[in-house]
């Protein structure tokens, strides 16, 4: 089975190089990536400055292929130049953090598989729910199996999986849900500061206004079981 495999992290993530090694004990794995962080790029791709790709390596072990685009580029160039035919299978992650409701549009992590559905290619987008995890274990064995299954059974043409994994151990697991996508969305706030040299800049933050009360949808079901 050949895999291809991205995220909105960066090549040197840890969620990918966790996905990766997981994968390559099912398939042939091939990782395409942004050279640096793409988060909240969403659906972009490069159009008005070259788009340069580098072999990546890690003391001197090839991991794959760096990109200095968005992850909907990585998909693209993976499938169209670099693979001599296209993958059974995209997947993307682990990414650092849930990806849900109104953040399923923003999202890079989303994006790839997105792109790779687009392409008629099976997509599963994996992310973590934690932006600094601590327990990958269940997470890699989630990846893996689903990716199986998919890859056995397809998925309907032009669409995606988009999979939320808790940051905790797998004794502490009690199931899987399916959900809707919520309706949740954030509620922005431009924060003015100063540099060091004394001028105005702007810091994106803000937090999630929920419109979903129950665990039929995406946010809320990580919500409450954030709080159990």
């Amino acid at each position: 089975m050949k895999i291809l495999v991205s995220n909105d992290d960066g090549i040197g993530a840890e969620g990918i190089f966790q996905l990766a090694d997981a994968l390559s004990e099912i398939g042939d794995v091939t990782v395409v990536a942004p050279i640096s962080e793409q988060s909240a790029v969403g659906h972009s791709i490069t159009m008005n400055v070259p788009l340069r790709v580098v072999e990546y390596n890690i003391r001197n072990k090839f991991v794959g292929y760096a990109v200095n685009g968005t992850p909907a580029d990585c998909v693209k160039f993976g499938i169209k130049n670099l693979l001599p035919s296209p993958p059974d299978i995209v997947v993307s992650g682990i990414n650092h953090g849930s990806n849900t409701a109104i953040s399923i549009i923003y999202s890079g992590t989303v994006s790839a598989a997105r792109e790779a559905a687009i392409m008629d290619c099976p997509a599963i987008a994996f992310s973590i729910t934690n932006h600094k995890p601590k327990h990958f274990e269940y997470a890699r064995k989630v990846a893996k199996e689903l990716t199986l299954k998919v890859a056995e059974h397809g998925l309907e043409k032009g669409t995606l999986l988009n999979v939320n994994i808790p940051d905790i151990q797998e004794s502490e697991v009690k199931g899987i849900i399916p959900t809707k996508q919520g309706t949740s969305k954030w509620a922005d706030i431009y924060e003015k500061r100063l540099d060091p040299y004394g001028n105005n800049y702007y810091w994106l933050t803000g937090e999630m206004i929920d419109f979903e009360d129950d665990m039929n949808f995406d946010h809320i079901a990580i919500k409450i079981i954030t709080l159990l």
